[in-house]
């Protein structure tokens, strides 16, 4: 069984025992999450939401909040002595799904 999940914007396909990385969510280490915003549900039953199924969450338990990998952004304009450089760390929330309810 699997669900697609709506958080941070983007739209996630999980199933239970799976670990997603998403966009920070505001919860300390192992404290249980629940997605609300459930767009399907595949597998014996098919659910699909208009825009979301009604009665559908997802819980998770938050493993741990970290950081990505740094990306360099760097702007410039020729021949004007335009340079900027700078990084970035996207923020993110690992997640463990442990039940899909439908």
């Amino acid at each position: 069984m699997y669900a697609i999940i709506e958080t941070g914007g983007k739209q996630i396909k999980v199933e239970e025992g799976q670990s997603v990385f998403i966009e920070k969510l505001d919860a300390e280490a192992g404290e249980e999450v629940t997605f609300d915003k459930v767009l399907f549900v595949g597998g014996d039953n098919v659910k699909v939401g208009s825009p979301v199924v009604e009665g559908a969450t997802v819980t998770g338990k938050v493993e741990k909040q970290g950081k990505g990998r740094k990306i360099t952004v760097f702007k410039y304009k020729p021949k004007k002595n335009y340079k900027r450089k700078q990084g970035h760390r996207q923020p993110y929330t690992k997640v463990t799904i442990e039940k899909i309810n439908a």
